[in-house]
């Protein structure tokens, strides 16, 4: 393990365990309404298509949290060397049906094992803001360890102040977890710390489909376009 490994988060089987029990009632929304997938938002979609194209043939790339993996799926369908880990085994089991020609794997974002400089490109695609925050930042530094000269990030995650206890999510499904919100400034101190150069920020208005949002993409320093 790094030296620096992000710390395990107390509440990580909890969190594991309630995307467990919501990951059928999440997959049937996605595939139903397509909240969550890049196909069905012109905005996010572009955003997306502006990463693929910036780090499609320079090396693996990342999707961290991938829930049912229709994020990683759009990549490599763009051309994109991705691959998706999420924290829920029944996530990556949905995954894996879903989309058989793309590789998943079990991992948390406190747990990679990414070699330095071996990654073109990381997504966090709304799948970090149950990270106590203190971890957030160590998980972005460890973000930026493995990102190869010139790799990008892309950040993507709820919008507002304070923490969201939830008790339940996608249907009254019971769960035990907190969505830390955040404002995107926040993030973007958050990203130069952890030696990341802010490129683009794109915010989501409170009145869409998931809240207010925001998306941010970042570079590692060295080799530019």
């Amino acid at each position: 393990m790094h030296p620096s490994a992000p710390r395990r988060p107390a509440d990580l089987d909890a969190v594991r365990d309630s995307y467990d029990r919501v990951a059928d009632n999440y997959v049937d929304m996605v595939v139903s309404t397509g909240i969550g997938d890049v196909r069905s938002h012109p905005w996010l979609r572009a955003a997306m298509d502006v990463f693929a194209d910036s780090v499609a043939g320079r090396g693996p790339v990342l999707d961290v949290g991938c829930g049912p993996g229709q994020v990683t799926a759009y990549l490599v369908e763009r051309g994109v060397d991705a691959s998706g880990v999420d924290l829920s085994p029944r996530m990556i089991a949905h995954a894996r049906r879903l989309h058989p020609h793309c590789r998943f794997a079990v991992a948390s974002a406190t747990g990679l094992r990414a070699a330095d400089a071996s990654l073109a490109g990381i997504l966090g695609w709304w799948s970090l803001f149950n990270l106590p925050r203190d971890v957030l930042a160590q998980v972005l530094a460890s973000f930026a360890r493995a990102l190869a000269p010139g790799g990008r990030l892309v950040l993507a995650t709820h919008v507002g102040d304070g923490d969201l206890v939830r008790t339940e999510a996608y249907g009254g499904v019971p769960v035990t977890w907190t969505t830390h919100l955040w404002q995107p400034e926040q993030l973007t101190v958050l990203l130069r710390d952890a030696g990341l150069r802010p490129e683009a920020e794109l915010r989501l208005p409170p009145d869409g489909a998931s809240g207010a949002g925001v998306v941010l993409v970042a570079a590692a320093p060295g080799a530019a376009d």
